[in-house]
């Protein structure tokens, strides 16, 4: 994998500019994570981390690949502080499985029919209702924990802490080819996804202001974010 190597790594000034401009933005993506972790999550821990990432983020960033220094560090910030909670909860096995049959159906479908799976052939492939589906949905966008490189493997183990060396969408964001196969695969998203998914990252929206641009209720806005996320590593491990 070749390193690409960010022009402003030695420009400490505008480093140090990025960071101070972008405080406020840890802080609002702590308290928009906050009410959809697990109740012993504590803001200052996730500000903490997440001020991590925003230093990460501005020793990384290219303004030459065309994402907005904002885009990039939420994204880097977001997964800091995924990491943090990550150190102190796990998601149990059982939803990971789901994950996998999910991403699994998805790629059948698709490549038997090509076009996009919907969601009652998805249910009726996985032989469950519709509205166990979009319990799976929610539990996969509720726990905050889905890889998109997690491996299509029914013997992986979900363990407690993650490997260091694993990559994670939020991590491998700053890799060229990743970014390039993540770009490619949000644009083959159906547009309702697609823009779901931009208004939660880009845009930092919640659920009930996503649902109000969509016109949908906040469940389905959650059932669409699983949806999209479930598509992309599907299409990311084809």
């Amino acid at each position: 994998m070749i390193a690409y190597p960010s022009p402003l790594a030695d420009n400490l000034e505008e480093q140090e500019r990025l960071i101070t401009n972008h405080i406020d933005l840890v802080k609002r993506i702590a308290h928009h994570l906050i009410t959809r972790l697990p109740a012993h999550t504590e803001i200052d821990d996730l500000v903490q981390s997440g001020m991590m990432g925003l230093l990460e983020a501005a020793g990384k960033y290219d303004p030459s690949h065309g994402a907005s220094f904002s885009t990039f560090a939420g994204i880097r910030i977001r997964g800091a502080m995924l990491d943090e909670v990550r150190r102190h909860d796990w998601t149990p096995r059982s939803v990971h499985k789901k994950n996998r049959q999910v991403s699994e159906a998805i790629r059948e479908i698709e490549a038997e029919t090509g076009r996009h799976a919907e969601s009652r052939e998805i249910a009726a492939r996985l032989d469950i209702s519709l509205d166990d589906y979009y319990q799976i949905l929610r539990d996969s966008a509720g726990c905050k924990l889905f890889s998109l490189d997690e491996p299509i493997d029914e013997t992986m183990q979900t363990k407690q802490i993650p490997n260091e060396d694993a990559i994670l969408p939020e991590r491998a964001f700053s890799d060229h080819q990743f970014r390039e196969e993540l770009t490619n695969a949000l644009e083959r998203l159906p547009e309702r996804e697609r823009m779901a998914l931009s208004l939660y990252y880009e845009r930092d929206l919640n659920l009930r202001e996503i649902g109000e641009v969509l016109g949908v209720s906040e469940s389905r806005v959650c059932q669409i974010h699983g949806q999209a996320l479930a598509r992309l590593r599907t299409d990311i491990n084809r």
